[in-house]
């Protein structure tokens, strides 16, 4: 009992340090901070932090890490949902952005730091990131196959502009607390559902088709 109530102790403490590192670094940058100011930002002494971190490097791959491997849980919960596709990329976009929200230093330095870590630990970031990224574009895919979406659409590309536009987003978030979350969830979806175009309602009996040709004849007369 006691042994598990240490355990707990202890992981309560990696998760404040793994806070105060994101903090630092999302502050000041991998090359900016050092092992001092993430021990001063956990109010403990600096050789206390390598109770939790062996080095400077190892605390930015625990930040990244946490960053982001909770959010890709989430989306391949949403990519396997029954739910048609609207209702899925607002709930993509939603996970997304709240991300930053509850998690918000860690993601930014995952998205903004994680070059500085050596290839094998960002191996393991890059195929997190793919599973998300491919989790985004099945839905996509089931979007144009269900006839949701036209058939033409690049699936690949689509993913990569909604992760692109909630990373851009993402970042302001960290810096603005104050903005009103769900309002941006709501316009961020109605943009990549409806674009930007006004798309005027064809008639039934066609009458607008028949307005657009007496235009132009009328034109080149």
């Amino acid at each position: 009992m006691e042994e598990l109530a240490e355990s707990s102790r202890y992981q309560s403490q990696k998760q404040l340090a793994i806070r105060s590192a994101a903090s630092v670094f999302a502050e000041k940058g991998f090359h900016g901070a050092s092992t001092k100011d993430i021990a001063e930002r956990m109010g403990i002494k600096q050789g206390s932090l390598y109770y939790y971190f062996k080095s400077k490097e190892e605390a930015l791959g625990e930040v990244c890490l946490f960053g982001i491997e909770d959010y890709v849980e989430r989306m391949k919960s949403i990519g396997s949902s029954d739910q048609p596709f609207e209702t899925k990329l607002m709930a993509t976009i939603t996970s997304h952005l709240t991300s930053y929200r509850e998690r918000n230093e860690a993601l930014k330095v995952h998205n903004d730091e994680r070059l500085y870590l050596p290839e094998d630990k960002r191996a393991k970031l890059k195929e997190l990131g793919s599973r998300y990224r491919q989790q985004l574009e099945k839905i996509f895919e089931e979007g144009a196959r269900t006839g949701a979406l036209r058939g033409t659409i690049d699936c690949h590309f689509a993913a990569q502009a909604v992760i692109g536009m909630c990373n851009g987003w993402g970042d302001i978030i960290v810096r603005e607390p104050e903005l009103d979350l769900f309002d941006l969830i709501q316009k961020c979806t109605d943009l990549v559902l409806n674009g930007f175009i006004e798309r005027r309602k064809t008639r039934r009996d066609g009458s607008d088709a028949v307005e657009q040709q007496r235009t132009i004849k009328s034109n080149k007369d």
